[in-house]
């Protein structure tokens, strides 16, 4: 018996991996986050499958169900929405099944950043512009944020911010980025990416009003960065003519495969 803890995505239900798909079909006992995992994916379970909105489950409720399947040689499928390795709950999970030595595997899924930025059809990070991306969030009930994660540090560097779980302190965000980014710093606010409601605001620090995203819950996402709507940036050197690489020698007569 064992517990595939799968990525379900930030949404869209096709928007899963091949082996999550092969997974869930092969696991007679499911447990989903019903909040956030789509029903769409459900539809992969095998007939008689025992489904579980683990929603309004404790810790413990989740760990009970499990270790009933391990008992009866069941193998489970724990959906989480979109990928496992951010704030998915996985980590408190796990550590309870290796205290009872019981089996598990992990399978990543889409992030909802990475949704979001295709929504956006934006590269997050622009050669000039940026260079990296950070994920994080604002402190809430569930979690509080260590000392030295605040927003305005993340911001001091430039990076784009991905910022999750945060729309409900909008005002506050922007007023602790404004003095790193500038009021004229491009923002996007994706809510609920890939799903079929999804909603899209655009704007600047400056021009973003908290009313247009008043009805928006925490499934929304704040990107915000210089790369966002550019069209003024260097482009890469990978692909430049005179970039010497393994595959594409300076000088060297081009290569095309054989059609047949």
């Amino acid at each position: 018996m064992t517990v595939h803890f799968i990525g379900a995505g930030p949404g869209a239900a096709d928007l899963l991996t091949l082996r999550g798909r092969d997974l869930i079909a092969a696991s007679p006992v499911c447990l989903y986050a019903g909040s956030l995992v789509p029903e769409g994916v459900l539809a992969h379970c095998p007939a008689g499958a025992r489904i579980i909105n683990t929603a309004p489950l404790s810790l413990d409720e989740i760990i009970a169900e499990i270790a009933a399947a391990h008992a009866e040689g069941k193998d489970v499928a724990r959906l989480h929405s979109g990928d496992l390795s951010i704030w998915s709950a996985m980590g408190e999970q796990i550590r309870r099944l290796r205290m009872s030595g019981i089996p598990f595997t992990v399978t990543p899924g889409v992030p909802s950043f990475s949704a979001a930025a295709a929504a956006l059809e934006a590269e997050l990070t622009l050669p000039g512009l940026a260079q990296s991306v950070v994920l994080t969030r604002t402190p809430g009930r569930a979690s509080a944020m260590p000392e030295g994660e605040k927003l305005a540090a993340f911001a001091a560097t430039g990076a784009v911010l991905a910022i999750h779980l945060s729309i409900h302190l909008l005002d506050k965000v922007v007023a602790e980025l404004t003095p790193h980014y500038g009021a004229n710093c491009p923002v996007a606010i994706v809510w609920r990416a890939s799903w079929p409601d999804q909603r899209i605001v655009r704007a600047t620090l400056a021009t973003l009003d908290a009313a247009l995203v008043a009805e928006m819950e925490r499934t929304a996402l704040i990107l915000v960065g210089k790369t966002l709507g550019a069209a003024d940036f260097d482009e890469s050197r990978l692909y430049a003519a005179d970039y010497d690489r393994r595959y594409r020698p300076v000088g060297a007569e081009p290569r095309f495969p054989e059609m047949p």
